[in-house]
């Protein structure tokens, strides 16, 4: 076992409980909403949404302390004024790129390492007749899928795949993947939402997991989708949602980012309102997936809710 898995082993230990009423956050837990983990040589990179003024990135070796490394990408040296959201940070062609919501719009911006500074030559968005937001970017066969919210009428998932210098999409590519139409996916009937994407491929399936109602709603849930192809058609789930306020004890559960940890185990980081009676500052948290077999055939996602990690940020670093 190698010394790093020992130590995200020891951290677990730590929320191990068969009352998860017991998993109380730390003080010094990290609050980022809309997180996302890039994984790299065995340290993992966390960005999220919380900042003003663009993206802060922690670093971390057991996924449980976090290292506060500064700003990786700031107002002014990319798109954007107002409204930093949801940034996925990924690899390609040599070089860090930040796929990320400013102005309620899609953005790209590219750096030499995953702490930064991303930044773009030119200022600017993805075209767009309407508001777009939450991008997820998967490189697969040699394609380059951008899964994405289109906000109106209500927040919707598409896909689409990119131009290969990553400057657009191909629009005659995009396709529709999720709506939210089920009554766990819209519990108020106001605005229905469904937003929050990240993929992951298992056994030639494609599991495309999103997050249902408005965030500030308690029932904010997490369900999966799948599909044989990256750009679907996507089939629900059956036992949606998956990850719940039932099962994590804190409302507001949901729109994280699946990685793969120490032993290629599959994580998912999300996050949570700050308490049961306040939605912000969100808190962030990680916890372990499992893929188990399904009744119905195929494997299902079960995520071990008993290993659940709060994210806690080291001090004075």
């Amino acid at each position: 076992m190698k010394p790093i898995y020992k130590c995200l082993l020891a951290g677990m230990v730590l929320f191990r409980t068969a009352d998860l009423h017991a998993q109380e956050p730390p003080e010094n837990n990290i609050l980022l909403a809309d997180p996302s983990v890039y994984a790299e040589k065995g340290l993992y990179y966390l960005y999220g949404t919380g900042e003003a003024t663009g993206f802060k990135v922690y670093t971390s070796k057991d996924l449980e302390h976090w290292n506060d490394g500064g700003f990786a990408l700031k107002k002014g040296e990319s798109f954007g004024d107002r409204g930093f959201w949801a940034p996925q940070v990924f690899k390609y062609r040599g070089k860090y790129h930040m796929a990320y919501v400013a102005n309620e719009q899609i953005a790209l911006a590219t750096a030499d390492s995953p702490l930064g500074p991303f930044k773009q030559t030119v200022l600017k968005h993805l075209k767009s007749t309407q508001r777009q937001i939450d991008p997820f970017v998967l490189i697969e066969n040699g394609k380059i899928y951008l899964y994405h919210v289109r906000v109106d009428p209500g927040n919707q998932l598409f896909v689409a795949e990119m131009l290969p210098d990553l400057s657009d999409i191909r629009p005659e590519t995009l396709k529709h993947c999720v709506s939210a139409t089920l009554p766990w996916e819209n519990t108020t009937n106001s605005w229905p939402v469904a937003e929050g994407p990240t993929v992951i491929k298992h056994k030639g399936l494609y599991y495309l997991f999103y997050t249902a109602n408005d965030f500030r709603n308690p029932d904010y849930a997490v369900g999966y989708a799948t599909s044989r192809h990256p750009a679907g058609p996507f089939t629900k789930f059956a036992g949606n949602p998956v990850l719940d306020k039932k099962l994590v004890k804190m409302n507001g559960t949901g729109h994280g980012d699946l990685f793969k940890g120490p032993g290629n185990k599959l994580f998912y980081v999300f996050h949570t309102h700050f308490s049961n009676t306040k939605v912000g500052r969100r808190r962030t948290a990680i916890v372990p997936l499992n893929f188990e077999k399904s009744a119905a055939g195929g494997d299902q996602v079960v995520p071990d809710a008993s290993a659940l990690i709060w994210l806690r940020e080291t001090p004075g670093k």
